[in-house]
């Protein structure tokens, strides 16, 4: 028996303030109910234990936001695109901003495969000058290695950094922005790049700007 015809879509959204502490998990089911909310026919897996066919891009760490985060969603039947990101707009809890949705090609891979690597920005909660940021920007990038731990596992950080600067005018307190990969078992994580360049993490505000995926143009 061949499984029912499903229509898959691609959302472009922010997580904003409100949401800022709520985890990967959370922010999936949020997503649920906002689909129900809608009254949308969103699509359910097969077997036993069945659960919506939701796939977020990539997870966020908790405390940081995102600007251009990507959702895919399964229904059971074609929805006009603008209908679609009207309803969803009109459901959404407060810490979800909806932008963008168009329908994406069901025999696409998973958004989790296609992702290659994450642009952040952070704004260290401690002040520093532009001429110290770029100076321990350049001491980092000019190390071979960067051994980090991650989960009791030793790993180098250095290759994981695709680009990292410091933005700003010299008299105002900088932001750093930076490129990481994010391939399977190779991850950079925002918050250990900013504690390697001796700031803390803690206080600092990061946002995740965009996702790049492996189709994308470069």
């Amino acid at each position: 028996m061949s499984s029912p015809e499903t229509h898959r879509y691609r959302i472009l959204f922010s997580k904003v303030e409100a949401m800022r502490f709520t985890g990967h998990l959370d922010l999936h089911r949020a997503w649920e109910r906002t689909f129900r909310r809608a009254e949308l026919p969103l699509a359910y897996t097969q077997g036993f234990s069945p659960h919506p066919r939701l796939q977020l891009a990539a997870a966020l760490p908790l405390g940081i936001l995102g600007e251009a985060e990507l959702l895919d969603a399964w229904l059971d039947q074609a929805v006009e695109p603008m209908v679609l990101l009207e309803r969803l707009r009109a459901a959404a809890p407060p810490g979800i901003r909806v932008s963008e949705l168009q329908p994406a090609d069901p025999k696409e891979l998973s958004l989790q495969q296609q992702v290659e690597a994450a642009v952040f920005q952070a704004v260290p909660g401690e002040p520093t000058s532009a001429t110290e940021l770029e100076s321990r920007i350049a001491r980092l990038l000019s190390l071979p290695s960067i051994e980090r731990e991650r989960r009791g596992k030793r790993y180098d950080l250095r290759p994981l950094i695709l680009e990292l600067v410091a933005l700003g005018p010299p008299e105002e307190s900088p932001a750093v922005r930076m490129t990481l990969a994010a391939r399977g078992g190779a991850t950079g994580r925002p918050e250990e790049l900013i504690d390697a360049l001796d700031l803390d993490p803690s206080s600092a505000r990061i946002t995740r700007l965009r996702l790049i995926l492996a189709q994308s143009p470069s």
